[in-house]
Parts: C-alpha cells; structure tokens; sequence
C-alpha cells in the first residue's frame, strides 16, 4: 500500500515539475529568430502602479486596478513559421491542463484568437490570449491576482465603447 501511495504522489510531483506557465513559455522562445519578446516585471509593475489613474484615451476605462494587480506580462509575437507550430502546440499543452477556462474564441478567415483565464472564484491568476494566423502567432500571458469584478468592469467599459 505504501508503495502506491509513493508511486502516486512521485507522478503527481513529476508532473507538476513539467507544467508549463507563461514564464516557461516566454523563456523558451524569447530570443529565436523572427520572434519579438517583451516581459514587464513585478516591479515594473509596482511602480506603474504608484500612478493614480490610468484612463485608455478613448471613453473612461480606467486600468489602475488591473496594473495594481499584476505580477507578470508575458508577450511572445513570432513570425517564424517553424517556431509558430511549437509555440503553438505549447500554449494548447498549458492551458489544456484543466486548470484554464476557454472565456472567449473569435475565427475569421483563418485566423484564430483564444483567451482563457485561471481563476480561484473572485480572482483571475492568468489570463491568456493566444492569437494565430497565416506566418504569426501570438501569445500574452498576464499574471497575478486581478480581481475579476475589476475585470469585469474594464471589459463592461470597453464593450460600451463599441
């Protein structure tokens, strides 16, 4: 009996060490060829944060609270057809380990957008948008603890805004 539960608790460990995130994602592919990479840290973060208000210059959609609450930003934009598939393949094997939440998915003439978020109830750990199309694909992983009633209310203001 001991043995299973050793066996058990060595394979959930095992896989817990290969688990993607947004970090692991941006290390591996920032610095390839026809990739653009950009991070912005927590620190970054803070101070940004010590700004009162950040209002988008169209409409009143104010982004403190969301800046306030981040941790990381993980951008990686490549236009490198043999990167693309990996990158790709990697962002669906992250988000697809039953922790995200396909929140929205928008298909145009070959083009493919996903966000997903991973959240505890009242709060949004990671968000991801994962954007494909023909030579491009695009990942931004946002980390930290966005409250989703804040979110909810910069997504209200921008739909107000259409």
């Amino acid at each position: 009996m001991n043995h299973v539960i050793l066996t058990v608790a060595m394979l959930f460990f095992t896989a817990a060490a290969y688990s993607q995130d947004g970090k692991d994602i941006y290390m591996k592919y920032s610095g390839k060829e026809g990739v653009s990479a950009v991070y912005i840290s927590p620190s970054m973060f803070k101070m940004i944060g010590k700004i009162p208000d950040i209002h988008l210059t169209q409409g009143n959609m104010n982004l403190a609270p969301i800046v306030k609450s981040l941790d990381g930003l993980y951008l990686i934009d490549s236009g490198n057809s043999a990167v693309n598939a990996d990158l790709l393949s990697e962002v669906k094997k992250m988000v697809s380990s039953g922790k995200f939440e396909l929140v929205m998915q928008a298909k145009e003439d070959g083009e493919t957008m996903n966000i997903y978020t991973l959240d505890d109830g009242d709060t949004v750990r990671s968000f991801v948008f994962c954007a494909v199309s023909e030579g491009e694909c695009t990942f931004i992983c946002l980390d930290g603890n966005i409250p989703k009633a804040e979110l909810e209310k910069l997504m209200a203001s921008a739909m107000a805004e259409q």
